[in-house]
């Protein structure tokens, strides 16, 4: 069994825009304009008071994101093999003990969630915990110990891409955002977003 995981004293976070994005027509969507600023860098605002450091995951359109003057990773994988692979090359590279993680496209984060998903894992001694609302896991929202990264390159090694499936097997614990729901809005197609602009209008 593992031994309980040590509370995180440095968190690092990582932004997931590494995707194909092929509902919104191929499009590099965390890069898409919302009410005038890239989805992303309202993602990063908001990330910024909750965590040490952030990391972009990445495959394409690499300097555009390095212009937010923050590292970006690429997969270790070839061919946009999913977000577990994005992580993956975040934990290798996060300066943290814990590794916080988030898509690029959900521009309403809680600017709590870092706060309350720190918590969880201190309360329950695990290594991993999974943010949900109303009983559903978001797998991509989640808080890992960095001293998963060995344990998720077998789990890649062995053909393993679903993250839902790897936070199973390692035991993450639930966080329940249920009061917060808007959080976990993903922008998938381009009348995604334009509803949401017409609602951040004035």
């Amino acid at each position: 069994m593992a031994p309980p995981h040590t509370p995180c004293r440095h968190t690092s976070a990582v932004v997931l825009a590494g995707g194909r994005a092929a509902r919104m027509g191929g499009e590099d969507k965390c890069l898409l304009p919302l009410a005038g600023r890239p989805l992303v860098a309202r993602l990063i605002d908001a990330l910024r008071p909750q965590v040490e450091d952030i990391l972009i995951s990445a495959n394409r359109n690499l300097e555009r994101y390095a212009a937010f003057g923050l590292p970006v990773v690429q997969d270790g994988l070839d061919d946009f093999q999913g977000p577990l692979a994005g992580i993956a090359a975040a934990l290798d590279r996060c300066r943290g003990d814990c590794l916080l993680s988030v898509p690029g496209d959900a521009p309403l984060l809680a600017p709590d969630y870092a706060a309350r998903m720190r918590a969880a894992l201190a309360a329950s001694g695990a290594r991993a915990c999974v943010a949900g609302f109303q009983g559903r896991r978001q797998p991509v929202y989640c808080l890992l110990s960095a001293d998963l990264r060995q344990h998720l390159h077998d789990w890649l090694q062995a053909g393993g891409r679903a993250v839902h499936d790897w936070l199973t097997a390692v035991g993450a614990v639930d966080v329940d955002f249920s009061d917060r729901p808007q959080q976990f809005l993903n922008l998938n197609r381009p009348d995604d977003l334009a509803r949401l602009e017409a609602q951040l209008s004035p």
